[in-house]
């Protein structure tokens, strides 16, 4: 039985009530099929976009804080997916770790407005600016977290992934290296345009979003010298982004890539060597000094013999080229001027000293120092230019931790990180290799990197990247279980049945 419409497109009216209006026929022409964007066919295309379009921000003078930006399509398509029933949001192990962090976060505005011991007043606009800013930062990464470990296999492949992240590495090594070619190249972006010049004033941060260039010229080694820092902000946030995505690109280059992937890796590592070193980032060197240690560990637990001598054989290589090349000047000089060592000391007794006097929620935003390591004046002067106000908790994510959200919050975040390490450690896929390598580099890192923004946002990433690699080696687990029980139920009904057909 037909009901009219269906009759009605049956036979081709079009004016019946119900029926859709047919598209007008044109001789020699076949009417165009609808085809759907691809915003709408690809619900990872918020990663994809912020990944790939990453130098694009950089240039524009946003790139620290892009993940807020995308971080309002994925709440929406999260959104729909509860809304419709479409599936269940997950939230990956340790949240309730990550939750609490973000509520002490919440409270410590409320001390936003106080003076912390032995610092220097300052206005509670400018606080209450940065606490929004980084709290839409931990925010957006917590966003970005659960909507990539809910995104599935087909809709997200863990190689894709990973491979995007690796594209970061590459973006980081192109633009080391046009830092060591032209150091004083620098531009201005168009958002420094657009923002007030008041708020620009005095912000040296911002200063150096909104005017991005190749190098961070400092005066280190006695001279002017160019450290490589695009496509980031300043170079020690470039060596932290390079030490945690290219490892990436191994794993999707490497471990499941194809000889031309293999070829195009052993360039980019070659090429990235330089502006490792011209960094003079003794933090990074440190940093990958404990990623080969670490391969070598899994490597000798796992009994990878032949992978171990492999990694032997490129350290070896790497220390010779070092050896004959002008290389091995730049690091002998630039161990012998450690430079700020005394500052960051000062400024990280400051940080302890100052948590101290509010260890629960902290005080919401960094603080100025009282006068400095070289003069009790506060601010500079004609004869003492490195005096002055130095900002306390801007020398390390650690210390930023300790005086704006007190021992309380930094144990807290701490405690997500050790716990994906625990959680993750026996995933013996190269996503768990790296991806727990990542989370480890987060440690040492924090006493002499901030993390908030591009570092944090790659490092929540790659604990998604963990997350998912673990659900679908659960489910091939599963897979392989049932499958077997199903053999092993197979054969039992055919030695059953031959024994009642020998009966």
């Amino acid at each position: 039985m037909t009901t009219a419409p269906e009759r009605a497109r049956q036979n081709g009216l079009t004016g019946f009530k119900g029926a859709p209006a047919a598209e007008p026929q044109v001789p020699g022409r076949t009417p165009r099929a609808h085809r759907s964007s691809w915003f709408a066919r690809d619900p990872a295309w918020p990663i994809v976009v912020m990944l790939v379009g990453w130098p694009l921000w950089w240039c524009l003078g946003f790139g620290d804080y892009v993940p807020i930006l995308f971080a309002i399509p994925m709440i929406r398509r999260m959104w729909h997916w509860r809304a419709y029933n479409d599936r269940t949001i997950k939230l990956p192990p340790g949240f309730k770790i990550w939750s609490l962090f973000l509520v002490v976060i919440l409270f410590s505005a409320t001390t936003i407005t106080l003076t912390a011991p032995n610092t220097v007043p300052s206005p509670t606009s400018s606080r209450i600016v940065s606490w929004v800013l980084r709290t839409g930062i931990y925010l957006a990464v917590t966003v970005l977290l659960v909507f990539a470990g809910n995104l599935t296999e087909k809709e997200l492949p863990r190689r894709r992934l990973a491979w995007l992240l690796g594209l970061i590495g590459i973006y980081t090594a192109t633009g080391g290296i046009l830092g060591v070619l032209d150091p004083h190249f620098q531009f201005t972006s168009p958002t420094a345009y657009v923002l007030p010049q008041s708020l620009q004033n005095g912000n040296g941060l911002l200063a150096m979003m909104l005017h991005p260039g190749f190098s961070q010229v400092q005066n280190i080694l006695g001279y002017a010298v160019g450290r490589p820092r695009a496509p980031f902000d300043y170079t020690n946030m470039w060596g932290n982004v390079l030490a945690i995505t290219l490892p990436w690109l191994i794993v999707a280059w490497w471990s499941y890539g194809n000889r031309k992937e293999r070829r195009n890796l052993l360039i980019v590592m070659a090429a990235a060597l330089v502006p490792v070193v011209y960094s003079l980032d003794r933090g990074l060197w440190v940093g990958l000094g404990i990623s080969v240690l670490y391969v070598a560990i899994r490597f000798a637990l796992k009994g990878k013999v032949a992978l171990l001598a492999g990694l032997c054989g490129v350290l070896a290589l790497i220390a010779v080229v070092v050896v004959v090349s002008p290389l091995q000047d730049l690091i002998n000089s630039r161990l012998h001027h450690p430079g700020s060592n005394a500052v960051r000391t000062s400024l990280s007794l400051r940080a302890v000293v100052v948590a101290q006097s509010s260890p629960i929620i902290g005080y919401g935003d960094t603080r100025h120092e009282l006068g400095s390591t070289n003069s009790i004046a506060v601010g500079k002067t004609v004869k003492c230019h490195n005096c002055g106000s130095r900002d306390i908790g801007g020398n390390g994510q650690f210390w930023m931790l300790l005086i704006t959200t007190g021992f309380l919050g930094a144990a807290l975040y701490c405690s997500f990180f050790i716990y994906g390490i625990w959680r993750y450690w026996r995933d013996p896929t190269p996503y768990g290799l790296v991806g727990v390598l990542v989370l480890i580099l987060g440690f040492p890192f924090m006493f002499v990197y901030v993390a908030v923004g591009p570092p944090l946002t790659f490092t929540m990433l790659a604990y998604a990247l963990l997350w998912k690699n673990d659900r679908v080696l659960h489910k091939e687990a599963e897979e392989a279980a049932a499958e077997s029980a199903a053999q092993l139920r197979a054969q039992i009904g055919a030695r059953a049945m031959s024994a009642r057909a020998q009966t």
